[in-house]
């Protein structure tokens, strides 16, 4: 099994995933060191006796609350019981690995004010596999609290845990992993739940698997561009260059990798001087795919890797300061967008498979088909669906209503516009996957078929092997297909 060291350098993305997949964690010694910097600012305020936010103070509408000593001692454990509130099925472990993983590296940034005992903890945790039990439905983006301090819980030996496939009480999962529980003092309460832990793993999982139905898009295009014979002139790296958008650079390239060795290539083979937007706009649209799919991997790997706590433990400046970097605005804003993009996608394969089934009949000269057409099955599910997907590109971060007596009076809802792009991907795939089977039935109408790119060739492949492996079903058929998809890695729980 791989190990992912956790540095003072930022995290990338493929490494959270790998530690998603399973991959050990060990913590670098200056990431020790940094954590300890922090801590001692906590332990410095607690000396002094100064006004700390969630520290020596309430929270929420009691930030003005001064607590005793006696009360210091019991409001880390306090929080982390108080605010675990939440209900639905529990996040799957593929994103509970992600949040813990995503609260180690923040704490490795050394703003938490946590304990080094804390951070081994987490470490411990994600090693044996002890992953807690926490509802779906708790954040409203304001760091992800709820699930986050079920998550803390279990870390001090209460809540509930997934161990080895058995679920348990939170004590018996740590005993049974060999953890010493944690004992929370300092801050080490507020600092393990005031995160986006949930949020931002979720979103760095959500960016991988759009990159992946990005190039999946293209390849639906490209089959559809053989299909009917389409105009390839829109993918000349002149029209690029004269536009200057990398995305859509990156998406005739790929459009011209799939269709190299396709007869469509030779300029005069052209059957039309130019077809319908829906095709002649394909590296456009498809750029701008990639465009967001860019600005939401940048906004991941800005919160994934930044100090993001309130109070922040910063070391240079020797202060521990109230902020709101609890709050990702940009990342959720950015998935909003996103979703915008994929429904252009969508759109765009939705009507081109108009024109595969305007083609299709218009090959039918002599009575019905001769061979199953199961993509003129799915055309009206697939029709279904883009309706589906236009739905979800509405905005998900305006819509929170203020909480805690008006304190709490904006929120970002970031975990809801992650998850929703997560099923706007998922809508997407299955769109996609009707334009391939459609794609396939009038390339299969032709008596002499042509010869086809290397890449749409292999689609075209693809596309028989979902049928061979299905039974005589259209929804077989888009079932195989989906699960041999260049884009389609389940999202982590498709109830989200």
């Amino acid at each position: 099994m791989s190990t992912v060291r956790i540095t003072l350098a930022p995290l990338a993305i493929h490494d959270l995933i790998a530690i998603v997949d399973g991959a050990s964690v060990e913590l670098d010694e200056a990431v020790v060191a940094e954590v300890a910097a922090g801590r001692n600012l906590v332990d410095e305020a607690l000396r002094s006796g100064t006004a700390v936010y969630g520290l020596t103070t309430q929270v929420g509408h009691g930030k003005d609350t001064r607590l005793d000593e006696e009360q210091i001692k019991g409001e880390q454990l306090f929080l982390i019981s108080s605010h675990s509130g939440g209900f639905g099925k529990p996040l799957s472990t593929e994103l509970v690995r992600a949040a813990l993983a995503v609260r180690l590296n923040g704490i490795a940034r050394g703003g938490s004010g946590a304990s080094v005992a804390a951070a081994e903890t987490l470490t411990a945790m994600l090693n044996a596999g002890v992953h807690p039990l926490v509802p779906q439905t708790s954040s409203i983006g304001a760091a992800d609290i709820g699930q986050m301090a079920g998550m803390a819980q279990v870390a001090v030996g209460m809540g509930r845990a997934e161990y080895r496939g058995d679920v348990l009480d939170g004590a018996e999962a740590l005993s049974k992993a060999g953890i010493a529980p944690l004992v929370l003092s300092g801050k080490d309460g507020l600092a393990l739940m005031s995160a986006n832990g949930v949020s931002v793993g979720h979103g760095a999982l959500v960016v991988a698997r759009a990159e992946r139905v990005a190039a999946a898009a293209d390849i639906a295009a490209g089959l559809s561009m053989e299909a009917t014979a389409a105009n390839v002139s829109v993918l000349h790296p002149a029209v690029g260059r004269a536009k200057g958008i990398r995305g859509q650079f990156a998406a005739a390239d790929h459009l011209r990798n799939l269709l190299e060795g396709s007869p469509l290539m030779n300029p005069a083979s052209a059957r039309s001087v130019q077809d319908a937007l829906s095709f002649r706009v394909v590296p456009q649209v498809h750029g701008a795919l990639r465009e967001y799919v860019s600005a939401a991997n940048a906004a991941v790997r800005t919160e994934l890797n930044a100090a993001a706590d309130n109070p922040l433990a910063s070391v240079p400046e020797g202060m521990l300061i109230s902020n709101g970097n609890f709050h990702p605005m940009v990342m959720a804003i950015a998935f909003d967008a996103l979703r915008v993009a994929l429904a252009h996608v969508g759109q765009l394969s939705d009507r081109r498979m108009t024109h595969l089934w305007d083609a299709y009949f218009r090959q039918l000269t002599s009575g019905p088909p001769s061979k199953q057409a199961y993509g003129l099955r799915v055309r009206y599910p697939a029709a279904a669906k883009y309706t589906e997907l236009r739905q979800l590109a509405t905005p998900a971060t305006l819509d929170t209503p203020p909480l805690d007596v008006g304190v709490e009076d904006h929120s970002t809802s970031a975990p809801l516009s992650v998850q929703l792009t997560d099923l706007a991907l998922g809508v997407l795939e299955d769109i996609l996957a009707c334009e391939l089977i459609l794609a396939h039935d009038l390339l299969g109408q032709v008596a002499d078929p042509p010869e086809l790119g290397t890449g749409t060739g292999a689609a075209l492949r693809l596309v028989d092997e979902a049928i061979n492996a299905a039974d005589p079903r259209a929804d077989a058929v888009h079932s195989a297909l989906r699960e041999r998809f260049p884009g389609s890695r389940r999202p982590p729980d498709q109830t989200a």
